[in-house]
């Protein structure tokens, strides 16, 4: 088995509700993630009660297409 060349080092804090932060190696300031449209509906977030922002599957997806 070939030796490990790099571990990832992040960190995922939950602040409220679906509300997260994350550091992440490569970025200067925190990430956050939260829910947006179809996924806050499906979780029952009302409108307004969180930040929108991306959310962990959004980053997973783009992460996965580049």
């Amino acid at each position: 088995m070939a030796d490990v060349v790099y571990h990832s080092r992040t960190r995922v804090e939950r602040i409220k509700g679906p509300l997260r932060r994350a550091t992440i190696p490569g970025e200067t300031e925190p990430v956050s993630f939260c829910v947006h449209g179809a996924v806050a509906e499906h979780y029952k977030v009302p409108p307004g009660a969180f930040p929108v922002h991306a959310t962990t599957i959004d980053y997973l997806v783009a992460s996965a297409a580049g």
